[in-house]
């Protein structure tokens, strides 16, 4: 924001007690401290979550430059030249300064809200008026209880509009959103399943959506929607607000008819009373083609002619949601946001880019900034300021604008005038074991420049949505509750997901602990910088060395095992290092047994060592069959841990269940819980969301008569003039050969193709007669819509196998919203 609010006003608004004193204005604020990208004229909020408190942060972002805390806590010991504001809550009181700063924007608010497509509709909305008006919008997924102040606080009379989504998770919560938004107009996309765990209907959920809407002059809605069976009018009728309807082919102001659909776009003729207009969208699909109508009412309602809109609508482009991080030329790794250069998705962009494991060197590749509001000098200030303050080794601007503001930025910068000329001149070996951020406007193409750096591999790859599998994370958190700690598995390449990129987001999300199999992956998470506490399960007694060398805690199992420990540690002079046991309730693996007790603890106390917990397997906590025995487990497994903690003096750590007794038996959660496959969407949960998609494209398309055979041994056979498509994956990519002749089929515009003939190591072959389809097309093997679980099924075995047997030659893609 331009003005800032002064301490006084702070104070007024929110109740605060203050405490200090500071001269300057607050005109930002932060809540997380891994994430600052400035300190002037910051106040630091302070946050209290269910697995974080922002006030533990205070001294850490102190010494980093800022000097205004909002917070719960009383202050004891004083930094010194700090103000501190005080209250009960510091997310309401954050939410009641964004509401201040709502009140005081002269320009057009633009709520949006819906069970999907919120973001799609933002972003088109954003497209349609970015030529017309100076339009801020919130950044990517910024639309929960703390993303919204956060957007809103970016609002200044730079701006004549603001688009600002608006998302909810249970009933209460929209109307605390109402107040921060407070829309002159609406946009109420559709109401489906998503988010509603804590709602009795989806009635119910529709209710606290529309809680947005109080006041707004007019909210636009496609009003040929049906809702548990009654239409969304009966629903809206007598609403505190207007309502703006349209349709498709139906009765509405609004009536849009359609015309033809083809690869190229969708084509309608708009009807509103006696005027007509042609329309052409360059998107298909019904949710594209919905999602860009909401955007088009709206910008005609605003005022914006046909014609205007016709103009809008030929320079619309698809809309990338997500930030891909992708493995680079000589050893780097890219983060890939190449359809958008605005400055508040620079900040979220610089995230993703500091969670890159083991990459020491940062570098920046960043076109001008559009639709800033701001004028240049005071535009690429603040852009060189973030990148000077966020550590950016290397930057590399490409524009003529942002050339002439090189004054701003540090020696060093490169400029170039446009993207070719960047791919002409760049040295790639600059970027050797970097991580890059590769930011452009879509203008630039800068699709070309992550072609120009991306390590070419075959076009199969395996991509891992880090928001759903933060949103499983959270939902696991959710049951086992905040006195609980979590260790997550990450053993097998995180069950095929990739060790380094997912143990990295996992102490950026602030687990607990990390687990793995084999001393070698946990030597590798320490090379890539992962600095969480690493159990070993698998520990040799000849691997003990470089364990301890390497920071990681052995699971001693028997005691052999743990005499060479012993040995080992008071070698290396370390008598105080964690160990963590092991015991066998009936798994009949590994561990010691309730008659080993005695001598474990004789040992134990003789030797000092500290033990950082004691564990068992349980054999069957998935099975309800067998949930008797599971008892019979846990109920050994407490008594033997107490003889240990009543032998040694000690308190360790106590785990049991793995994913699937997370959610079946919360008494044995104990003090620490192991998450593994549950994290990944694996699971009996409905709130649990697929995390991984395996896809490849179509190679090659040929004809082939009837009669005619296909692949090795010809055990493909055509009875009629087909069309089969080769696509570049096969058994070395996991794809088992069970799964060849018929036996399983894969995705290709959402409809199912059969395998034919045998599978090869690198090529499989489908039968896609029955569907339109050519080289390049996507084909979905496993994920959002054919699930995982299926193939497991078909090939009679686990997930588990399924996702560890796709190797590492696969690419991972690792997105998020």
């Amino acid at each position: 924001m331009n003005g800032g609010i002064q301490i006084a006003t702070i104070a007024d608004l929110t109740g605060a007690r203050v405490i200090g004193n500071s001269p300057v204005d607050v005109r930002h604020v932060a809540t997380d401290s891994r994430t600052l990208s400035r300190t002037d004229h910051v106040m630091f909020v302070a946050i209290r979550g269910a697995n974080h408190n922002g006030n533990d942060y205070l001294e850490e972002v102190h010494e980093r430059g800022i000097r205004v805390f909002l917070t719960d806590q009383e202050p004891g010991d004083f930094l010194p030249n700090t103000c501190y504001l005080v209250v009960d809550d510091a997310l309401p009181a954050l939410q009641i300064l964004a509401a201040h700063i709502r009140s005081n924007f002269p320009g057009t608010v633009i709520g949006i809200t819906g069970s999907n497509g919120k973001t799609i509709v933002k972003e088109w909305l954003y497209q349609l008026l970015q030529d017309h008006a100076t339009v801020y919008r919130s950044p990517r997924s910024f639309n929960s209880q703390l993303g919204v102040p956060l957007s809103v606080w970016q609002l200044d009379d730079s701006y004549k509009i603001g688009i600002i989504e608006a998302g909810i998770s249970r009933p209460g919560e929209m109307a605390r959103l109402q107040e921060i938004i407070h829309p002159s107009y609406g946009i109420l996309t559709n109401i489906g399943p998503a988010h509603s765990e804590n709602f009795s209907s989806d009635s119910e959920k529709l209710e606290e959506k529309l809680a947005l809407f109080s006041g707004t002059s007019k909210v636009i809605c496609r009003i040929d929607q049906v809702l548990e069976g009654k239409p969304l009018a009966d629903y809206l009728a007598n609403r505190p607000f207007g309502i703006v309807d349209w349709s498709i082919g139906g009765k509405a102001t609004y009536v849009y008819f359609p015309l033809a659909s083809d690869s190229e776009g969708s084509s309608f003729l708009l009807k509103k009373g006696d005027e007509e207009m042609d329309l052409h969208l360059p998107v298909t699909g019904k949710a594209a083609v919905e999602d860009l109508l909401h955007a088009i009412t709206l910008m005609l309602e605003l005022g914006y002619g046909p014609e205007l809109v016709r103009q809008s609508l030929s320079r619309i482009e698809p809309v990338e949601m997500r930030l891909e991080t992708l493995k680079g030329i000589f050893g780097s790794m890219l983060v890939n946001d190449v359809y958008n250069s605005d400055l508040a998705g620079l900040s979220v962009a610089l995230d993703v880019l500091d969670q890159i494991p083991g990459r020491g060197k940062k570098t920046v590749i960043l076109s001008e900034v559009y639709q800033s509001g701001k004028e240049p000098e005071e535009l690429y200030e603040e852009v060189a300021s973030v990148l000077n303050f966020r550590k950016v080794d290397q930057i590399c601007c490409v524009g003529d604008t942002i050339g002439e503001m090189a004054r701003f930025f540090p020696e060093g910068t490169q400029f170039y005038s446009d993207t070719p000329s960047f791919i002409r001149t760049f040295n790639r070996h600059e970027i050797a074991g970097a991580a890059v951020l590769i930011k452009g406007a879509r203008k630039f193409h800068f699709e070309d420049i992550t072609r120009f750096l991306q390590q070419q591999v075959h076009h199969t790859i395996l991509e891992i949505n880090l928001d759903n599998l933060a949103a499983n994370l959270n939902y696991f958190r959710s049951i086992t509750g905040k006195n609980v700690k979590i260790m997550v598995m990450v053993k097998a390449l995180s069950y095929g997901s990739g060790v380094d990129e997912i143990a990295s987001f996992l102490q950026h999300q602030q687990v607990d602990y990390l687990a793995v199999a084999f001393p070698d992956e946990g030597v590798r998470l320490r090379e890539a910088g992962v600095k969480l506490p690493v159990m070993v399960m698998n520990a040799d007694q000849s691997d003990l060395r470089t364990m301890i060398e390497h920071n990681l805690e052995p699971e001693i199992y028997n005691m052999d095992g743990l005499l060479e420990f012993v040995r080992i540690s008071r070698y290396l002079g370390l008598p105080g290092y964690p160990v963590h046991i092991k015991l066998d309730t009936g798994m009949h693996r590994l561990g010691f047994e309730e008659a080993d007790i005695e001598h474990l603890c004789e040992v134990l106390v003789k030797n000092r060592l500290v033990i950082q917990s004691v564990f068992t397997h349980l054999a069957a906590s998935e099975d309800p069959e067998h949930d008797e025995f599971t008892r019979k487990q846990a109920a050994d497994f407490e008594r033997m841990a107490a003889m240990i903690s009543d032998r040694t003096g000690q308190k360790p750590f106590r785990h049991v269940v793995n994913s699937a007794g997370i959610e079946r038996f919360p008494r044995f959660h104990f003090e620490m819980v192991r998450l593994g496959i549950g994290l990944y969407g694996i699971g009996n949960a409905s709130r649990l969301v697929p995390v991984s998609t395996f896809r490849t494209v179509i190679s090659q398309v040929r004809e082939v008569a009837a009669g005619e055979t296909i692949g090795y041994n010809r055990m493909g056979k055509v009875d009629r003039p087909s069309r089969i498509a080769t696509i570049p994956v096969g058994y070395a990519d996991g794809i088992s050969r069970k799964l060849g002749n018929g036996n399983y089929s894969f995705l290709i515009h959402g409809q199912k193709v059969p395998t034919i003939g045998n599978i090869c190591m690198d090529m499989t072959m489908l039968d896609i007669t029955d569907v339109d389809a050519t080289e390049g097309d996507n084909v979905e093997l496993f994920g959002q819509e054919l699930p995982v679980e299926k193939m497991a099924e078909t090939l009679g075995t686990i997930v588990y196998e399924v996702l560890t047997g796709i190797p590492e030659r696969v690419k991972r893609v690792y997105i998020r919203e």
